[in-house]
């Protein structure tokens, strides 16, 4: 198939590039003038004044270099800030050390309760000789009857 012809009378022509991609021939119709060339405007001519002289350069002065120094001297802020931090520090020593006691607390009172059970186990409860006899048997025997 020929690819540069088409059947269709109204259909532009198309040429496919060596990629193949298609493109559309259109008829361009003449020039009736020849194109006009971009001339950019000339400027004009700059005129000096005995203030603007051209070796006379103006360069504004460089600002001044601010000093950041306080007004006062900070230590009393920094002190506080310290006494703030210091307390802080204390607040959460004293709340780890009451949290410390807490627990030596109740593993103290599950000890002491521990400890009064097996002492309640080895009496028997009624404070005998201990040694975890429990109860006692006793027989008696009576045999001077009818003397």
């Amino acid at each position: 198939m020929d690819r540069t012809t088409s059947t269709q009378p109204h259909a532009a022509p198309v040429h496919h590039g060596p990629d193949g991609t298609p493109y559309y021939l259109t008829h361009t119709p003449p020039l009736t003038a020849p194109p006009a060339v971009y001339h950019p405007a000339v400027p004009a001519p700059v005129t000096y004044g005995p203030t603007l002289a051209p070796t006379a350069v103006y360069l504004p002065a460089p600002p001044q270099a601010a000093e950041t120094a306080p007004a006062r001297d900070p230590w009393p802020a920094r002190l506080l800030a310290g006494g703030v931090a210091l307390g802080a520090g204390g607040l959460g020593v004293g709340y780890a050390v009451q949290a410390v006691a807490a627990a030596a607390g109740s593993i103290g009172g599950l000890a002491a309760l521990g400890v009064g059970a097996y002492a309640l186990a080895k009496t028997g409860g009624s404070g005998g000789r201990g040694g975890g006899q429990g109860a006692v048997n006793v027989n008696v025997n009576v045999s001077n009857r009818n003397r």
